[in-house]
C-alpha cells in the first residue's frame, strides 16, 4: 500500500503501530530526507489483502499528527511513460 501526507516527523515504529490496529504489518519501508533523516511524507507498507483493504479503509482520510493521511493500493508503475529506452 502507498501511505502519503505523513508529517515530517513520522517514523517506521509509529506508523507501524497505527497500522496495527489493522492487522500484521509485513514490511515497512518511508522515505526519508538523505540529510536530515526526516520523513518526506510518502511510504509503503506491506499487509496481508483483507488486511490491508481493512486499513485503507480505517485510516484513508484519518488525522495522524495533524495530517490527512492518504492510503491506497500501490499502483505498479509501467515504463510507457517514463524511464524507457530511447528508440
Amino acid at each position: 500500500m502507498f501511505v502519503g501526507n505523513l508529517p515530517s516527523e513520522a517514523t517506521e515504529e509509529s506508523v507501524t503501530e497505527l497500522f496495527s490496529e489493522f492487522g500484521k504489518v509485513r514490511s515497512i519501508h518511508l522515505v526519508s530526507d538523505v540529510f536530515t533523516r526526516k520523513c518526506r511524507g510518502f511510504g509503503f507498507i506491506e499487509m496481508e489483502g483483507h488486511e490491508a483493504r481493512a486499513a485503507i479503509s480505517g485510516l484513508n482520510g484519518k488525522n495522524f499528527n495533524g495530517k490527512q493521511l492518504r492510503v491506497n493500493f500501490e499502483e505498479p508503475r509501467t515504463n510507457n511513460k517514463r524511464g524507457g529506452r530511447r528508440r
